[in-house]
């Protein structure tokens, strides 16, 4: 099947248009016909999961599998913790990311993607004429494997954006090869069946995303619903601004806030890989 053809690029970022009216939203970004979007959802009390005992051989390691298996079959998500990064990193990343937001829109324009990829600086590819945009600016960029990355996308400022995501980058991929086997383990199957599904080619991306402030909260929406089609989302959230959602049994709930966790969410693709749950 043919993929969508991007129509042009967005002249324009959405912290751009942010700073220049501070009052009114484009209608590009107002979604008509679906009443006033409520974020008062209620909160969920998404598991929390200890990855040290999942990586351990001790007895109370089969005790977090279980956890493990009912978290994902029910929620299909976890807050991580005990996940090997310290807070001080955590925090180091958050800053790098500010600090990139905030430069000047030239110099981050210097990263903007290229039409019709999503690996660089910018914001929703515009495929229609009648398309609703998202309310935020991201930087995507491919982490791994090595020889994928593209470094001309990789900020250069701040000066230690890059070695902190590769650093990360690094960190991820063992808690993620804890998390496969630790998946398979929950269901009785071979350790590395999962690890072996996923290879050592598979493609680890990162997305830092930027949600300027919005005079129509109540009509416009940072990211649309949407399911990942990922294996495993790693989520850090800012660690005082709330604002993601999930949908479980048809209802909208809002995620907390844990500083130093991790939310893992499993996607499409996992879902393929583990038909069994």
């Amino acid at each position: 099947m043919a993929q969508p053809i991007e129509l042009q690029p967005q002249a324009i970022t959405v912290q751009e248009l942010a700073a220049i009216n501070s009052r009114q939203v484009p209608e590009r970004y107002i979604r008509e016909g679906v009443g006033a979007l409520d974020a008062s959802f209620p909160v969920l009390d998404v598991p929390t999961i200890d990855l040290q005992l999942l990586a351990s051989s001790s007895s109370t390691s089969g005790d977090e599998l279980d956890k493990l298996r009912s978290a994902l079959s029910s929620y299909g998500c976890i807050q991580a913790i005990n996940h090997g990064i310290t807070s001080a990193f955590l925090d180091k990343l958050r800053e790098v990311a500010r600090q990139f937001f905030a430069l000047p829109s030239e110099e981050k324009k210097k990263y903007s993607r290229e039409i019709g990829s999503i690996e660089g600086y910018g914001n929703d590819m515009i495929l229609s004429e009648d398309q609703i945009l998202d309310w935020t600016d991201r930087l995507y960029l491919i982490l791994r494997p090595e020889d994928k990355q593209t470094l001309k996308f990789w900020p250069e400022n701040p000066e230690s954006f890059r070695g902190i995501l590769n650093d990360y980058s690094t960190k991820l991929h063992v808690i993620l090869e804890v998390l496969l086997k630790a998946m398979a383990r929950s269901l009785n199957l071979e350790e590395n069946q999962f690890l072996q599904q996923y290879g050592d080619q598979a493609t680890m991306q990162a997305r830092f995303n930027f949600y300027p402030i919005c005079p129509r909260p109540d009509q416009v929406l940072g990211v649309k619903p949407h399911a990942d089609g990922s294996v495993i989302t790693m989520l850090l959230q800012d660690k005082e601004v709330e604002g993601l959602q999930v949908l479980k049994d048809d209802q909208w709930f809002n995620v907390p806030i844990i500083p130093q966790a991790l939310l893992i969410n499993v996607g499409d693709q996992a879902e393929v890989m583990t038909p069994i749950i």
